[in-house]
């Protein structure tokens, strides 16, 4: 993957050279590790961050204790943004699932940002409705739909937001184990191994390189329905 222009995400949409001399120096670079947890559920909010480089899974926990991964954060996209914007404790956790680097900046730092550029208090509000509506989509997901069609839904989901190379299939451009397959739809992980295995007879997906290739989108999508 191409390393990410940070000045080509869309938070930092329509910013001029100048406006980018003015607006880093709010921004401090973090290295994080696999698994390095970043905040935790509860947790008074500090800091919104920006992923550059690898990936970082938002989540909460079920009343038995389970892991349910609300969303997949990737390289240009942000997070930990709907508690620093309220002032309110991170409502998730947020936790790197390989080794990350990401930029952060303090909410001191963002509100005078938000002063000083005012459009983009337009795009941060645009980023946080569109992060609690795939929130709600998922646990409305978990919660009513079976478990095929949860699984077709995010890997649909996936195939659009990675924007992966069109050729034989739509490529999910992210590696995705089982487990955070059975994590993201609030299954078990041999169930997903089996809903995985079933796609793959019927001929709707592939895999290659640890990466899920949708081989026949049209019919995969009457999961979804």
């Amino acid at each position: 993957m191409a390393p990410l222009n940070i000045k080509e995400t869309e938070f930092f949409s329509g910013f001029t050279e100048s406006d980018f001399d003015e607006v880093m120096p709010y921004f401090a670079n973090i290295s994080l590790n696999k698994k390095e947890m970043i905040f935790s559920e509860g947790e008074n909010s500090g800091w919104l961050y920006i992923v550059t480089e690898g990936k970082v899974k938002i989540t909460k926990l079920s009343h038995d204790g389970k892991e349910i991964i609300l969303e997949l954060i990737q390289p240009g996209e942000l997070f930990g943004a709907v508690a620093v914007f309220k002032g309110i404790p991170y409502p998730a956790n947020a936790i790197a699932m390989e080794r990350s680097k990401v930029l952060r900046i303090s909410r001191k730092g963002l509100l005078k940002l938000l002063d000083r550029f005012p459009h983009l208090m337009l795009t941060l509000t645009s980023i946080i409705g569109e992060r609690i509506k795939n929130s709600y989509e998922t646990l409305k997901n978990i919660a009513l739909e079976r478990v095929e069609s949860r699984v077709a839904a995010l890997l649909l989901k996936l195939a659009d937001k990675t924007c992966g190379e069109e050729g034989k299939g739509t490529h999910i451009d992210m590696k995705l184990t089982k487990q955070d397959i059975a994590d993201m739809v609030g299954t078990t992980v041999e169930t997903s191994i089996r809903t995985i295995s079933k796609f793959k007879k019927e001929g709707l997906i592939t895999e290659s390189d640890g990466k899920i290739i949708i081989l026949d989108r049209a019919n995969f999508e009457l999961y979804n329905l």
